[in-house]
């Protein structure tokens, strides 16, 4: 009894051709691929006729089963491959953005705090056998060592990494680098081609040069909580720390230019990077729709201002999200939705009009897709290729195919947390893989290590750790 099998991308070498017709049903998923030849390792997820099942499901004659790869992150070396990055960073934004350059293949060398470390460190519940879940989820591919900058010899340890490194990250308070004896053009003495990185919440001068900054204050001021939320609701803030992760992404992307830049000029440069700026940057065509006639946009909800229908619908156990941007878009939906006689209706010919009756057009698609369940309405508009997503929990997105498929949980197995997940790497470069390579370090895992490296002797070291500079 035959069961239809389609393995997806690089599972294909496991068997020849994409489709074939093998003796399944009766059959496990797993039991087949077995069968077959195809480790369990080496796949994601598994739908048969559509649907996506566990690798327990049970075959019958005439399945189809599609299997969707996992997708490593790489073992070759990365794109930063040979960069090493001095991370004076701690809490989040400084963290994300050192966790970004060492997926990339950078060597961070994380410096903590002799006994406490980063502060993130404490932050818990939730924690994994008694290590913090938050510290856990943005300090992968680091390695960890214990220095008082305080200390004169925790002083002279910092000038002697900065020596040859190529990156040097912090997000001190403004001004704080430069009473602990290293202002940028120290560092530049010390190593002319190192790019030094500083993010703030308000940048290195000017008027919020001294303004102390969490993630929920720059979403305040940056604009985004006054877009955010129901029409009639209070200012709402972004359900995750984009303010910190947007401040860390733009500060990696500027420390990969710079290098870049390097190539060329053979000099380092300093990148003021700010919490802040990453706010502006994103308001895209709320400010656009200001600087054109200076209308100050207020929330919309889960909404598009300027289309319709571009919104979120319930369905009879959850929600969806449909987006018709065109005519043709609009008259697949209706169809797929049996709702032709929408398209008779004067009010809704076009983009515009459609705009104009919103609220009657919304309730005449809510009054059928209520009718549906998610998986229905994603299955009938996907067919016709009309954009349509369900509204996921995370327990939903972290078993999505998708996600499995492109490698978006990043496994490791940690000394003490033992095997710990986290959202993956969310690009993948067919030369230059980035990968997880380290689990996140235990406070000070590397001082004795790095040190060796940078030319301390064992006994310099004994002698460092016991003056209390490491």
């Amino acid at each position: 009894m035959a069961v239809r099998l389609i393995l997806h991308g690089e599972l294909r070498q496991y068997a020849p051709g994409k489709v074939l017709e093998v003796l399944g049903a009766g059959r496990s998923v797993s039991e087949l691929l077995a069968a077959i030849g195809v480790p369990a390792e080496a796949t994601a997820a598994y739908v048969i006729n559509g649907e996506q099942r566990e690798a327990t499901a049970r075959l019958s004659d005439g399945d189809t089963l599609e299997v969707l790869p996992a997708i490593s992150g790489g073992s070759g070396p990365g794109a930063l491959d040979g960069i090493r990055v001095i991370d004076l960073t701690r809490a989040l934004a400084g963290p994300y953005c050192t966790m970004i350059l060492g997926d990339h293949g950078a060597d961070v060398i994380k410096l903590e705090l002799p006994g406490s470390g980063d502060e993130t460190r404490e932050w818990a519940p939730p924690h994994i056998n008694g290590v913090s879940a938050y510290y856990l989820s943005i300090n992968r591919n680091k390695r960890s060592i214990t220095v008082d900058l305080k200390h004169p010899g925790g002083k002279k340890v910092l000038e002697r990494l900065i020596e040859g490194a190529d990156v040097v990250v912090e997000n001190f308070s403004p001004g704080t680098l430069e009473r602990l004896g290293f202002p940028p053009q120290r560092i530049r003495a010390i190593e002319p081609r190192a790019v030094l990185c500083r993010i703030s919440g308000f940048g290195q001068d000017g008027p919020g040069r001294a303004w102390a900054a969490y993630d929920l204050i720059v979403q305040g001021m940056g604009g985004m909580m006054s877009l955010t939320g129901q029409p009639d609701g209070p200012p709402t803030m972004v359900g995750v720390p984009q303010g910190d992760m947007i401040a860390g992404m733009f500060a990696a992307f500027a420390i990969s230019s710079a290098l870049l830049a390097r190539e060329r000029t053979g000099e380092g440069q300093v990148i003021d990077a700010t919490m802040i700026g990453g706010q502006v940057a994103l308001l895209s065509r709320q400010a656009a729709r200001y600087f054109a006639d200076g209308t100050v946009p207020r929330p919309e909800g889960n909404r598009h201002s300027s289309i319709a229908p571009y919104q979120t619908f319930r369905a009879s156990d959850g929600s969806v999200n449909i987006c018709c941007a065109n005519n043709a878009l609009f008259e697949r939906m209706c169809r797929a939705l049996e709702l032709d006689d929408l398209l008779d209706d004067a009010r809704f010919a076009d983009n515009g009009k459609r705009v104009a009756h919103r609220d009657v057009l919304t309730a005449h698609i809510e009054r059928r897709v209520t009718q549906l369940t998610k998986a229905e309405v994603v299955r009938r508009l996907r067919e016709v290729n009309v954009p349509v997503g369900p509204i996921s929990d995370l327990g939903e997105v972290f078993t999505d195919p998708v996600v499995k498929h492109l490698g978006l949980i990043a496994e490791v197995d940690h000394p003490v947390a033992g095997r710990v997940r986290a959202p993956g790497i969310p690009v993948r470069m067919s030369a230059t893989p980035p990968s997880v390579r380290r689990p996140p370090p235990t406070l000070g895992e590397h001082t004795d290590e790095v040190l060796a490296e940078i030319g301390y002797a064992a006994e310099e070291i004994a002698k460092l750790r016991a003056d209390g500079a490491i």
